[in-house]
């Protein structure tokens, strides 16, 4: 499968410097390895504090 970068990055809200930007598969599978969930699952704000945690994921869904 083609990763279509250009189009992904038109989406990503991701403010990290890495070099999985606009790769999603890669982004997904490395913080899924870390137990974390990507920025595209946070809010703005939220995505800023660099806190991929599932924990604060649910907690910023109460």
């Amino acid at each position: 499968m083609e990763c279509k970068i250009e189009e992904n990055l038109k989406n990503c809200n991701c403010t990290y410097p890495c070099n999985r930007k606009g790769k999603c598969c890669e982004c997904i599978a490395h913080h899924r390895a870390l137990g974390e969930l990507p920025a595209c699952y946070f809010p703005k704000e939220a995505e800023k504090t660099y806190n991929r945690s599932i924990e604060y994921f649910l907690k910023l869904q109460k």
